[in-house]
């Protein structure tokens, strides 16, 4: 066995029919796991599942919709996986969302709302779900797909970020609880990543052009090089690390912010 060997482990991502959450299924589906596709419709998720079985194999994936809004979409999310496979060995928070842009001083409470309920409520639930079956095991990987966002201020996705510095939190106080059980709790932290979730911000010249000139790579990062992250964390690779979050931003948050 490799330090990032996953065979035959469950792994569901939400929000993974496109973008980061896509990257990661397709990457531990490579790496052995069986993954649940998940997001709002199933047109989606049964394309990406039908692609990652055609490449390595019938039963590698399933398709199970849910809206992370809903907590009854989510316990038979969990509940279908276990029917299927009998178990959850990992767990990838990944789907979001951010209904609004602009200042803190301009959103309204409905908006708010819906940022924090599907962006840190909404993990909780999921984590909740699925962590009983690996408290029992003594085993599992919980990985929150949070965001640079938490780690900053912003004018025009404050709210966002407030949620994604909450998850942060999240993680580290599970972290906590589920560590003498074995069953470890990090996030990742992307940087501007080219998904149509964040194409507001990357189709926007000026914004672009800010991101790419004050970040050391001089360039926004792809949903394949947040991949990586995950396939560590949910790996024996990880197995000593628990509460933290990986950042994975092009140096973004290292910058001096002068334009060079």
């Amino acid at each position: 066995m490799t330090l990032f060997d996953l065979t035959d482990k469950v792994a569901i991502i939400t929000g993974s029919s496109r973008g980061i959450g896509r990257a990661i299924a397709e990457r531990m589906a490579e790496h052995g796991a069986r993954v649940v596709i998940s997001s709002r419709k199933a047109g989606p998720c049964d394309e990406v599942a039908g692609e990652i079985n055609a490449r390595h194999g019938e039963g590698r994936a399933i398709a199970v919709p849910a809206n992370i809004s809903s907590k009854s979409d989510l316990q038979n999310l969990v509940d279908a996986t276990l029917q299927a496979w009998g178990r959850v060995d990992v767990l990838v928070c990944n789907a979001a969302s951010n209904p609004y842009y602009g200042p803190m001083a301009g959103i309204e409470d409905d908006q708010f709302r819906k940022i924090l309920e599907n962006n840190v409520m909404a993990n909780n639930w999921l984590i909740g779900m699925c962590a009983p079956q690996m408290l029992e095991r003594r085993d599992g990987a919980i990985i929150i797909v949070s965001s640079i966002g938490g780690l900053k201020g912003s004018p025009v996705i404050g709210a966002y970020n407030v949620s994604k510095a909450a998850d942060f939190q999240l993680a580290r106080n599970f972290a906590v609880e589920y560590g003498p059980h074995n069953v470890r709790v990090n996030c990742i932290a992307p940087g501007l990543i080219r998904t149509d979730f964040a194409r507001a911000l990357w189709e926007n010249p000026q914004s672009l052009k800010t991101a790419t000139t004050t970040t050391p790579m001089k360039r926004i990062g792809e949903p394949d090089e947040i991949a990586g992250a995950a396939v560590y964390l949910a790996s024996p690779a990880s197995s000593f690390m628990t509460g933290q979050a990986i950042v994975v931003d092009g140096g973004a948050t290292i910058s001096s912010g002068v334009i060079g």
